[in-house]
């Protein structure tokens, strides 16, 4: 960056670099919980029968209503009101407590994407109108790299030891163990 810029357009092209992983990453997360994903997941070839003998539309069937339960305002009873046939219920105590995390993790992050995305927008119109089109790039970049280090980090930490990184993204972010099944 340039010595002489201001230091209120050095402030915003560094707020702009961190929120472009923000919503980089959150977008990611917001298009793979949608139905069309449910879709495509269930009906391509080769996925996995269920152990438990639910057909592909009573899985994508399910999957959509809980879709819907993640995104809408409506209590646990949403899902814990939802019977078989035979009367007997859709979802333990156990799983209604885990989506309950599941909703509050997944609606917090929701908040989190919009407030970022709406930072990007106030920052890249202060960056382009304070600093022109050269320190918008430059803020843009460094947001890009720093989401490619955040995802080169996540892989590895995967990739060297999925069970402990899932169990601490797990304690993280759900209450109890209503995760552990």
């Amino acid at each position: 960056m340039n010595p002489s810029t201001p230091f209120l357009m050095r402030i915003a092209t560094i707020l702009l670099a961190v929120a472009v992983p923000v919503v980089l990453v959150l977008t990611s997360v917001r298009l793979v919980f949608t139905p069309a994903l449910v879709d495509l997941a269930y009906r391509t070839p080769g996925f996995p029968e269920d152990p438990y003998g639910f057909t592909t539309e009573d899985r994508v069937r399910h999957a959509k209503i809980d879709l819907e339960y993640l995104y809408n305002d409506a209590g646990p009873e949403f899902l814990g009101d939802l019977r078989f046939e035979d009367g007997t219920p859709v979802y333990n105590e156990r799983e209604i407590r885990h989506m309950v995390d599941v909703k509050r993790v997944f609606q917090t992050a929701l908040r989190v994407w919009g407030a970022a995305l709406t930072a990007i927008v106030v920052l890249a119109l202060i960056v382009w109108k304070g600093g022109g089109a050269a320190l918008l790039k430059q803020g843009l970049h460094w947001g890009s790299k720093a989401t490619l280090i955040a995802i080169g980090a996540v892989t590895v930490a995967l990739v060297v030891g999925f069970g402990v990184f899932f169990v601490a993204f797990h304690r993280v972010f759900f209450v109890g163990d209503s995760w552990l099944f």
